[in-house]
């Protein structure tokens, strides 16, 4: 069942749909939406047999091979990647692709031997080991790729919609590393792709804006299905507008800086009214114009797009220019007569002296 791990934040919510097992429904589900085809980059050729990999005059076997997404499922028709590998490697360390082909199903002409098969869906792959005969006939080789589909989106508050260019979301493995980072699968998708992985669970990052509303989540990706996920991000648009009265012209030339409740600086813009999507809470508008310096303090809720106005009588108090100055006398100038500071002060007795009664009470 599709679903987050305990893993995920609580403020989070999710709506998830399971479509039908992909038959030839699920897989026309796939290509409605824009496809994200993040496979290596390889040879995109049909059937290519690299030149030398077969010695003259040896006889080649016609090996059938197709992928299904689940066990039970229909063959891929589209959206396939083919690579076949010598298992030797070569000088350079790496294993000599024999031959590779785009599509769906794929036929191959192959000396005996042993090869690395691997295809791919997307981001969703398995590798296989394929041994050809010297003689007979190569069974029709079936590979499953038990992978779904994955389509996010997301939504301001309850239910305000999100333009497409202010969405972006990463896609990390759910494993954590030992270096305490998770493996990156794929970043900056957009919404409403499609995007073929492997079944299992995935960790979900979704940023709205480039300021701080980020949210993250774990969201299981099943065999055969298309799981859609709408994130609830708990953010709103914000435009600042510094202006001389309530409702006036904005005025131009005007440095911004918005700062949290605690004093840290999340956003900074020149512009006479700059639009930011700041995180549920708390903040500071700072306004500069022409030396002077304005303030108002607001407040942000999930999905209420609103416009904040500094009115220029929001002047924030100015510091001291001038520390208070301390006056001393010089050596050489007298107080004048009758001052008390001009008479000769006793020492103070000390600290035995009054433990013994010693000193002077007249003093």
């Amino acid at each position: 069942m599709v679903g987050i791990s305990p893993y995920a934040r609580i403020s989070l919510a999710f709506a998830f749909t399971a479509l039908l097992p992909l038959g030839s429904q699920a897989q026309e589900a796939f290509q409605t939406f824009k496809q994200m085809d993040t496979t290596a980059k390889m040879p995109k050729l049909n059937a290519f047999i690299a030149p030398g990999t077969a010695p003259q005059g040896t006889k080649l076997h016609e090996v059938a091979l197709e992928a299904k997404l689940t066990a039970n499922g229909d063959a891929v028709q589209d959206g396939l990647s083919w690579y076949v590998f010598s298992p030797m490697t070569g000088s350079d360390g790496k294993l000599p692709l024999i031959a590779s082909s785009q599509g769906g199903s794929a036929d191959f002409q192959l000396s005996p031997g042993d090869y690395f098969v691997n295809v791919s869906f997307g981001r969703a792959g398995v590798t296989r080991k394929l041994t050809v005969p010297e003689e007979g006939k190569v069974d029709k080789q079936t590979m499953v790729l038990e992978a779904g589909g994955l389509l996010l989106n997301a939504v301001s508050g309850s239910d305000v919609r999100i333009r497409p260019d202010q969405l972006s979301f990463s896609i990390y493995s759910a494993e954590v590393r030992e270096d305490g980072e998770r493996g990156l699968v794929m970043a900056d998708v957009p919404p409403n792709t499609v995007v073929r992985l492997n079944a299992g669970t995935y960790h979900i990052v979704s940023e709205y804006g480039d300021t701080n509303a980020s949210i993250r989540a774990d969201i299981q990706v099943e065999a055969g299905k298309l799981t859609e996920a709408t994130i609830q991000h708990k953010a709103a648009q914000i435009t600042f507008k510094l202006v001389s009265d309530a409702g006036g012209e904005a005025i131009a030339d005007t440095a911004w800086s918005i700062l949290t409740a605690a004093g840290d600086s999340v956003g900074e813009s020149v512009s006479a009214f700059p639009t930011m999507v700041l995180a549920e809470g708390e903040y500071s508008a700072v306004a500069r114009n022409k030396d002077k310096i304005y303030q108002r303090d607001f407040k942000v809720e999930a999905g209420k797009n609103t416009d904040v106005e500094v009115l220029m009588k929001d002047v924030q108090p100015e510091e001291p220019t001038e520390a208070a100055k301390t006056v001393q006398v010089q050596p050489d100038q007298q107080p004048p007569a009758g001052d008390a500071s001009s008479r000769t002060q006793a020492p103070l007795p000390s600290y035995d002296q009054l433990q013994s009664g010693t000193g002077d009470d007249a003093d």
